[in-house]
């Protein structure tokens, strides 16, 4: 099927040795006449040492690379170095991919490479089902389970390194989460938030809001606030841009605006907590929001609502916040939101860099938007057939890195 590339296992067994075979008698015109046969071919290992054969290989694309390690048991060996992994990351600038699930109830799916433009068959580790919470920063993504809340895995989804964490603290079974990481580009340690909110027993407008922070460098999680709301509870979308915790709320009255902005500075002592005053209000009314740190600026993707009838949605916007202020980055296209699904009120939505990835629950259709050359494309089609009418479909994206682990 056009656009459609097989994940490549890259293990060894003790039997199996390729080499690649490349002619190379144009380069070497010293070579005689019987040694350019068709028979006679040289071994690219011979030719070149290994601190050059080292930077080719770090030139390659990420699933390059990884093909790369299949040719033969010591390219294999170059690729899984740690000195090769660093110097790769030097060279390689990568555009985030993105995972599309591509049933409910299975971790499978396809990761699109937007610079190869091509879908490649992937599987993730540890993750059971689609409707587990998933955050990623900077190579690595987390995990968190849909039931108890206290199952957490950190990993590479390249290297498929992987580390589960402590149990978080607080009630695991609670009524709305949201999870965020955040990654050092430099120590590579990080940060997992988890906001938890749990409704006040036959109590409509009273919840119980906390935040609960792990740090990978003490192993351990803090619990820096715990409050009873009045009138908001925490929804299932957060970010951590620039040391603070962005995640949106919702009313639980039907007066006034249904969504606004909260904000936890992660630096902040626990007696600091939350303040409703300082909530952010949000650009319009909207469907839904996902919220995306695209380099170090907190960007707002959200289905603008009809003025009379705030929950029909009537398209789609992108937002950066400066200060306390939204700016309008784009609208999405009347002939893309058609195409799009103009009556799905919620959608998935994330982004890196200076991508967006904009997708529709009923469809695998993929719309990407470029922030620096403000620019709406979609994506090359995915592979995936519907397998039956209500089949859902959802993703998120993530930096392919080669050089960090959990």
């Amino acid at each position: 099927m056009e656009g459609e590339t097989s994940w490549i296992d890259y293990q060894f067994d003790d039997n199996r040795t390729q080499v690649l075979d490349l002619r190379v008698f144009d380069l070497y015109p010293e070579l005689s006449d019987d040694d350019k046969s068709d028979n006679n071919l040289v071994s690219i290992d011979s030719i070149l040492p290994d601190d050059l054969l080292e930077r080719i290989l770090a030139l390659l694309p990420i699933a390059s690379i990884f093909k790369a390690a299949a040719v033969s048991r010591k390219w294999c060996e170059i690729v899984h170095s740690r000195r090769f992994l660093c110097n790769a990351s030097r060279v390689l600038v990568p555009k985030p991919w993105y995972f599309m699930f591509t049933g409910s109830d299975e971790p499978t799916g396809y990761a699109y490479d937007p610079m190869d433009r091509k879908w490649y068959s992937f599987q993730l580790p540890l993750i059971e089902t689609s409707s587990w919470f998933i955050a990623s920063s900077y190579g690595l993504v987390c995990f968190m389970d849909n039931d108890s809340r206290s199952e957490l895995y950190v990993c590479n989804l390249i290297t498929k390194d992987h580390r589960k964490l402590v149990e978080p603290p607080g009630q695991k079974f609670s009524d709305y989460s949201a999870l965020a990481i955040s990654v050092d580009s430099l120590s590579h340690s990080y940060t997992v938030a988890v906001v938890k909110s749990k409704q006040i027993p036959n109590n409509f407008v009273q919840w119980n809001l906390s935040i609960h922070c792990y740090s990978s460098e003490t192993g351990m999680w803090v619990s820096p606030v715990m409050e009873l709301m009045t009138g908001w509870r925490g929804g299932d979308d957060s970010v951590i841009c620039d040391g603070v915790l962005y995640f949106l709320v919702h009313s639980t009255t039907l007066t006034g605006n249904q969504h606004a902005l909260a904000t936890f500075n992660l630096s902040s002592r626990p007696s600091n907590g939350l303040s409703i005053d300082s909530f952010i209000p949000v650009p319009c009314s909207l469907t839904c929001g996902r919220l995306m740190n695209m380099n170090g600026k907190l960007v707002m993707v959200g289905g603008i609502g009809k003025h009379d009838r705030p929950g029909i949605i009537k398209g789609i916007g992108i937002w950066a916040l400066k200060g306390r202020d939204w700016e309008e980055v784009s609208r999405m296209p009347h002939r893309f939101f058609q195409g799009f699904g103009e009556f799905d009120d919620v959608f998935a939505s994330s982004g890196f860099n200076s991508l967006v990835y904009i997708q529709s629950y009923g469809a695998p259709a993929l719309l990407v938007f470029d922030m620096n050359l403000r620019q709406w494309k979609w994506s090359q089609k995915c592979p995936v057939t519907k397998r039956f009418p209500l089949q859902l479909f959802t993703g998120f994206c993530f930096e392919p890195r080669l050089e960090i682990a959990p």
